[in-house]
């Protein structure tokens, strides 16, 4: 694995554990959630922007994703 994809792995991990903890969810059920709507890859698609951003705007991104995705 190169640097950048190690980074990239790391922020997925990072953003699973975080919003894990978030909703009070375990983590197979986030991974079912994220699986579900497409949020991994979102995340990797995004991940240079969304990493610089504070882990609270994170989690209310990936909120807003996953409710957006809920209603298309």
């Amino acid at each position: 694995m190169t640097k950048h994809e190690l980074d990239i792995a790391y922020f997925l991990s990072f953003c699973i554990e975080n919003y894990k903890t978030y909703v009070g969810m375990p983590g197979d059920a986030v991974m079912d959630l994220f699986d579900k709507y497409g949020v991994s890859e979102y995340l990797i698609d995004n991940f240079e922007v969304l990493h610089t951003q504070s882990p609270e705007w994170i989690l209310a991104d990936i909120d807003e994703y996953i409710e957006n995705r809920r209603n298309d």
